[in-house]
């Protein structure tokens, strides 16, 4: 895809809306729509990469409630015609196609390339990958299996919608911050897996999320891991003008 001149291509991840609580998280929500109100001014695509909610489950006909501000801005923005494009995380996995038959957003649940003028991307959430994060490849297993969704189906929405949420927050291997500072590039399991990935192929930049810690580092001479960090504690995300790449601290 070749960008307008006057257009860019942003990128968000880790809001973690509804988390400690819908009303503890209200503010960031606002926060997060009126960053959405400015960059549709000039966006060419919007890239959310995962756990925009802290937990999120689609029954046959119910959805969790809430999250109405988050979910207008992004049908009004995707109805005048911005590419929007989602990213499942860990703690919205058991995403569906509501998404898709609602907003009209496609939702992917692992990585995929895009190339935006020349410049090729590898995007995705991050969770599970690398040769790390072993704890949390295991509980994947099990809450992506089919057999675990059609019981957990079966709770009623008020029981389990309760119970994941609680588990969300306290679970430091479903929430993935339970270190979050920087491990250095040898432990940097994500760092690892994108200089693994350029063995085969090259990408310009590599961004992921999941890890809450922003980061820009050069894995090659002419490679880049971008990390998004988060919108609990950062309020990061990134911005490609065309050219160049750049992580920015959205202060309003």
């Amino acid at each position: 895809m070749q960008l307008p001149h006057d257009k860019k291509v942003y990128f968000a991840s880790d809001q973690h809306l509804g988390a400690p609580t819908m009303e503890a998280s209200l503010p960031r929500e606002k926060k997060f729509v009126a960053w959405l109100d400015e960059v549709k001014q000039d966006a060419a695509a919007i890239f959310i990469l995962g756990d925009l909610f802290d937990f999120w489950f689609e029954y046959k006909r119910v959805v969790p409630k809430g999250f109405v501000r988050v979910l207008g801005k992004l049908a009004e923005i995707r109805d005048s015609g911005i590419p929007i494009y989602f990213f499942v995380g860990n703690h919205d996995l058991w995403m569906n196609d509501y998404f898709e038959k609602e907003l009209n957003i496609p939702v992917f649940h692992d990585n995929k390339e895009f190339t935006f003028n020349e410049k090729h991307f590898l995007i995705g959430h991050g969770d599970g990958k690398g040769p790390g994060d072993k704890g949390y490849k295991r509980m994947k297993k099990v809450f992506t299996n089919p057999f675990s969704k059609w019981l957990f189906r079966w709770l009623h929405p008020d029981l389990g919608v309760g119970l994941a949420q609680y588990l969300s927050v306290k679970n430091k291997l479903i929430s993935g911050d339970s270190d979050v500072k920087f491990l250095g590039e040898d432990k940097e399991w994500l760092i690892q897996y994108s200089k693994r990935k350029l063995e085969s192929k090259h990408y310009d930049f590599l961004i992921f999320g999941h890890r809450h810690l922003p980061m820009n580092i050069k894995v090659g001479e002419h490679s880049s891991y971008v990390n998004l960090g988060d919108w609990i504690t950062y309020f990061t995300y990134g911005v490609f003008d065309g050219t160049s790449f750049e992580l920015l601290k959205y202060e309003k």
